[in-house]
Parts: C-alpha cells; sequence; structure tokens
C-alpha cells in the first residue's frame, strides 16, 4: 500500500533537487545581497499583488495603477539580475503549478 505522506515527501524533495529551484535560489541569494534590488522587486510585487487581488475580485483597476505595475516592472526588467531573478521565479512557480494541475487531474471532487 502506497504512503500518500511518504510520496509527498518524495515530491518535495524532488522538487528541492530540480534544475528550476537551485537556480531561483542561486539568484535569490544574490537579490538577498543587494537590499535596494530586493525592495524595488518586493515594491513591485505588492503593487502587482494589489492589482490582482482587484481584478480577483472583479473590480476594475485603476489606469494610474495599471501605468505604474507596468512602469515599474519595466525599471525591475532593466536591471540584469532582476530580470534573471524574475525568470528563474517564473520558471519554479511554473513547475509547481504543473505539479498542482496534475494532481487536480487526478484528484477532482465532484
Amino acid at each position: 500500500m502506497v504512503n500518500v505522506y511518504d510520496e509527498a515527501h518524495a515530491l518535495a524533495r524532488a522538487l528541492k533537487e530540480s534544475p528550476e529551484y537551485k537556480h531561483y535560489v542561486e539568484v535569490k541569494t544574490k537579490v538577498s545581497a543587494n537590499p535596494e534590488l530586493s525592495e524595488m522587486i518586493n515594491d513591485f510585487r505588492d503593487k502587482q499583488m494589489q492589482l490582482q487581488a482587484q481584478q480577483m475580485l472583479g473590480q476594475e483597476a485603476a489606469p494610474e495603477m495599471l501605468e505604474q505595475v507596468q512602469s515599474l516592472y519595466e525599471i525591475v526588467l532593466k536591471d540584469p539580475l532582476a530580470a534573471q531573478f524574475m525568470q528563474a521565479e517564473y520558471a519554479f512557480t511554473r513547475v509547481v503549478g504543473d505539479v498542482y494541475g496534475i494532481l487536480g487531474e487526478v484528484v477532482k471532487l465532484d
């Protein structure tokens, strides 16, 4: 009989050993060493999350907010390390999202 918890721990270990996760951690460590860059990325994320929360609630985002998020995104991507971080984060979250998708397909609750 399969122990679901053992399998979950094995999956967690596999994710932790994935190239996407290792690259993400490596770049995140570099970003964390630069407080200014970390703050800029966090500011962008905060604004982006506010925008997404509004959209999820069915609220129309103010054009100024959209422009601000777009402007911050362009500024963040001009820094090579920040751009590398954003790409690494996206790659790892895509892997995690794919895993959630696979689990969701198997565990369809009606």
